[in-house]
């Protein structure tokens, strides 16, 4: 990297399917690192695979990364539509005897394979094709333009995470840069679209390391700039095998429809793998002004879905009860039928929100909890809440009904008379709290009663609670 130049990072991903777990913390890392030195993070969307790519994986991709806030510098790089560059490329490395033509067919191929595993050797192409020049029994047949890779010696790649990683060039194959129908490998498109947009750092999951060697190929043949590598161990399940779709390893925005906000997607995909001290809730900005590649560490990190909630939680708490009600509104919104909040509810909700989000992990958690409030009428009754509604329950009811509407309309007005009542009766303040709730709100649990009382006013509460009363 040149002196004084900016760090330029990129997130490539592969539209084959939806942006995962993994796929998103190597987004955020690149764009922390960005962000941190005040750098440039950029998206390239590698479509080459035109069987796989989809339309909706790309949608998926954009809307996940636009959820989790990671904004990306300049216009969206789509590979495929880069191929006349990358093939260009490899003209080039024709021309200058760095690459050659290999009229090899899929028979012989397939034979030289066949030949290799008999003889205990490994399959790799051994390079029948290096040294010979076409002639006129090759005319007008197809070919496949393979790299001229060093044979001897050993290529290092030098990586912030992982250290020097070597690899013997005698382990590295003539790799094909294009295929017989003229189309650019994945090899040969990444190493010309990084170069071509400057790509100065380079960090993506370790799976990629055997890649990197392959590619330094390439970039050393064409005497173009190395990057600097920084190589991320995957992320394991809590059993320690290889994430998957039981331990979590779901789309970016299943999790925004589980609930999760996306400060504390955040805050858990930087703890999955980098550290500083003993720091687990640390906000963007604060990740911004810390991050740094060398506090990577070189093990698996294990997916938790425990700690995500608790660090949801607390990002909840820590939101304005406005904002969360727009989330939650948002979220019943994407529901299938989807669920529309009025004016009303959504008030409700907002003045709801202190007690509802200091026991809730997720949004789904609160919508569920605050149900009672984005309608009026009587309660339709879960099982837990008939239990509690039992004749001599519905008979106290009956007794408190007119003490309630008599007073102030306030949380605390609303308590001390129910208190006095239960005193007056000698009987626990529960016994009639909880026959207050569950006639109220149709379930046994739920944000502190005397509060849900004034968020729902005087008429609509005594509706409610004269349903049950007698």
């Amino acid at each position: 990297m040149a002196e004084n130049s900016k760090p330029v990072l990129r997130f490539a991903p592969s539209p084959t399917g939806y942006l995962h777990i993994g796929g998103a913390r190597t987004a955020l890392f690149n764009w922390l690192y960005a962000r941190h030195t005040g750098g440039i993070f950029r998206l390239r969307i590698e479509d080459t695979d035109r069987a796989r790519s989809t339309p909706e994986a790309i949608a998926a991709i954009l809307n996940g990364l636009e959820w989790l806030g990671l904004d990306w510098d300049g216009d969206t790089v789509f590979q495929f539509a880069r191929a006349h560059r990358h093939r260009e490329v490899a003209e080039e490395m024709l021309a200058q005897g760095r690459a050659y033509r290999c009229y090899a067919t899929a028979e012989e191929l397939d034979a030289m394979r066949a030949e290799q595993r008999a003889a205990g050797k490994p399959v790799r192409y051994d390079g029948r094709w290096r040294d010979r020049e076409p002639g006129p029994a090759e005319d007008g047949k197809p070919f496949v333009v393979r790299l001229k890779a060093q044979q001897a010696g050993e290529t290092i790649v030098h990586d912030l995470v992982q250290g020097d990683v070597r690899f013997a060039n005698e382990q590295l194959d003539d790799m094909i840069l294009l295929r017989s129908d003229g189309t650019p490998t994945y090899m040969l498109a990444v190493v010309v679209d990084d170069h071509d947009m400057g790509i100065t750092h380079v960090i993506r999951g370790d799976d990629h390391l055997n890649n990197a060697a392959r590619q330094l190929q390439i970039i050393t043949a064409m005497n173009w700039p190395e990057p600097v590598y920084g190589h991320v161990p995957l992320i394991h399940g809590p059993d320690g095998a290889k994430l998957s779709k039981r331990h979590g390893a779901l789309a970016v925005e299943a999790y925004r429809d589980m609930g999760y906000l996306p400060e504390a997607m955040r805050n858990y995909l930087l703890r999955l793998g980098w550290s500083h001290g003993n720091d687990e809730i640390i906000p963007t900005a604060q990740a911004v002004e810390w991050f740094n590649v060398e506090n990577i560490g070189r093990s698996p990190a294990r997916f938790d879905t425990k700690k995500l909630d608790s660090i949801n939680a607390h990002y909840l708490r820590l939101t304005d009860g406005g904002e969360l009600a727009k989330d939650v509104a948002a979220l019943l919104a994407r529901l299938d039928p989807p669920r529309t909040l009025d004016r009303k509810a959504l008030a409700r909700l907002t003045a709801a929100m202190p007690g509802l989000k200091e026991r809730a992990k997720t949004l789904v958690e609160i919508a569920e909890a605050a149900e009672f409030l984005y309608t009026d009428g009587p309660r339709e009754l879960d099982a837990a809440a008939g239990k509690l509604l039992t004749p001599e329950a519905r008979t106290v009811l009956g007794r408190v009904l007119p003490l309630l509407g008599q007073g102030d309309w306030t949380a605390a007005a609303l308590e001390e008379t129910v208190r006095t009542f239960a005193t007056a009766e000698g009987i626990k303040l529960g016994q009639v709290a909880q026959p207050i709730r569950a006639a109220l709100t149709g379930k046994a649990a739920s944000p502190p009663i005397f509060d849900m009382l004034a968020v729902l006013g005087k008429e609509e509460s005594l509706v409610r609670l004269g349903t049950y009363a007698t």
